[in-house]
């Protein structure tokens, strides 16, 4: 048999009739989930006010295209939210930011020696106010299908306790709280750390369902997204972005381009742009992709990937083959580099809407000032440090092992040691290699990575390191993209 539905049916606005239970305890059909209440509210009421202890990605995207289109018909919006157990996520909060802009009004609580932890969310029609009081918070599970028991009562039905809850989040509001602006924000997501319980949050969220496109900003992409965005509409036309390996800055700059036609990718290998093709092909499917490099000459498509040693030849950099404004916006990946020659070349030439430098290690031995080749402006920055913080990347232990290798004696080229000196060094080295050997046991780990300094000297270690009884394998990058060589114990 089916389930029958307790509701209540009232007129909201003019005309819209919503029928809903005054309960709903996660274990409800799903016509009765907290998230169907909220969005038949959110898309009749004419203002809305929220607080909640904390605010989580996989929550907020379930409700934001709702909140967007609210905003469009001039609904006031208006969130409070607080630091309960650091669970909030910084990228909940800008993709609040990103998609209702200074039309909502995001205020976070402040008082510390005392907890924050309310669970409401009232909205105000026209004949009368809605309010729903419990247990959820916003997070997919709170607002779909976790036991979460929550309650919902009408201002015309019971006047008097509507205006406690009324009075009691104005008084939060202007008193107990501080407006999210850009700066705060910003310092809040500085601060912001992983914590601990986002181990158990795991097992309910279920952020990966179909729900959710496959190819999206996650993280810190959202915040430099947002980041880029303010740029752009304070005037700026250049930003560089410093971002740890691993946050995905080339899938950034692919979300980034999104509202630009023509696109310009310039790295300096051929592994990197190929890889990047990859990137903005599932990001803009919709678009044409060519190559720009050795023998392939794409000058049509939409988004073309370009080695600088190909496009900063000066018989490419002339209205024959590329207008100066024939790209809209323009991606040049390391930026360190960008103080070279042949980058010089591209940048003097190009006149783009917007250019974007992508780096991890801004800073150069030689001082060289990268900053002032995109008017230091650096929209966003992410350190290792704080990637790993945020649970963006894999946290890991880095050792550094003093030997006796006399240095003075290996030759050096332009500052650097010469590669076929320094390796000849560390192989003949047998007693540099024990030590190496007799560290790795004593903090030995699941799996460790060994940095070394050429081929020849990770093949070397690798067989030393099978010959005493670990598995190992030689890793590097090589002709036609292959990148692994093994040497492995049998």
């Amino acid at each position: 048999m089916g389930k029958m539905l307790a509701t209540d049916t009232y007129l909201i606005g003019e005309a819209a009739e919503v029928a809903y239970s005054n309960v709903s305890t996660g274990a409800d059909i799903e016509g009765n989930q907290l998230l169907y209440q909220l969005k038949m509210c959110i898309r009749k009421a004419n203002n809305i006010d929220i607080a909640v202890s904390f605010l989580m990605t996989s929550g907020i995207k379930l409700i934001i295209d709702d909140l967007k289109n609210a905003v469009i018909r001039g609904v006031k919006i208006r969130i409070l939210t607080g630091k309960y157990l650091n669970i909030t996520q910084p990228e909940a909060l800008y993709i609040v930011k990103q998609n209702l802009g200074d039309s909502v009004e995001l205020h976070m609580y402040d008082i510390i020696n005392r907890s924050f932890h309310p669970k409401s969310y009232m909205f105000e029609f026209d004949n009368c106010c809605v309010v729903f009081v419990g247990s959820s918070n916003i997070s997919r599970s709170a607002l779909t299908n976790g036991i979460e028991w929550n309650y919902n009562f009408r201002s015309d039905v019971d006047p008097e306790n509507y205006q406690r809850f009324k009075d009691t989040f104005q008084e939060l509001w202007d008193n107990h709280s501080y407006e999210l602006d850009d700066e705060k924000l910003y310092q809040y997501s500085k601060e912001w750390h992983r914590p601990a319980i986002y181990n158990e949050f795991k097992k309910f969220e279920n952020e990966e369902s179909n729900i959710i496109p496959l190819f999206e900003p996650r993280g810190a992409q959202v915040e430099a997204l947002y980041s880029l965005q303010r740029l752009r509409e304070d005037g700026g036309i250049k930003g560089l972005v410093q971002a740890a390996t691993g946050i995905g800055k080339t899938y950034l700059a692919a979300f980034d381009s999104r509202g630009f036609k023509r696109v310009l990718f310039v790295a300096h290998r051929e592994e990197i742009l190929r890889q990047a093709s990859v990137s903005f092909g599932n990001v803009r499917s919709e678009n044409t992709r060519g190559f720009f490099m050795n023998t392939l000459k794409d000058t049509t498509s939409d988004i073309i990937f370009a080695s600088v040693a190909t496009l900063a030849q000066e018989k490419y950099l002339t209205p024959e083959f590329f207008a100066r404004d024939a790209f809209d916006y323009i991606i040049i990946d390391e930026f360190h580099h960008a103080v070279a020659d042949q980058y010089q070349r591209i940048l003097d030439y190009f006149q783009p809407k917007f250019l974007l430098g992508l780096t991890a290690t801004p800073e150069r031995m030689d001082g060289r000032d990268i900053f002032a080749l995109c008017d230091y402006n650096v929209p966003y920055e992410i350190s290792l440090a704080e990637a790993i913080n945020k649970g963006l990347l894999v946290p890991f232990h880095y050792y550094g092992i003093y030997d006796e290798t006399d240095y003075g004696n290996i030759e050096r080229q332009k500052g650097h040691y010469q590669i076929t000196a320094l390796t000849r060094a560390y192989i003949a080295n047998g007693a540099r290699n024990n030590l190496i050997f007799d560290y790795y046991k004593k903090y030995a780990r699941r799996q460790a990575l060994g940095f070394c300094c050429s081929r020849e000297h990770a093949e070397d270690m690798a067989k030393f390191f099978c010959e005493n009884g670990i598995n190992a394998a030689a890793v590097y990058s090589g002709d036609r993209g292959a990148y692994a060589r093994e040497k492995c114990c049998t």
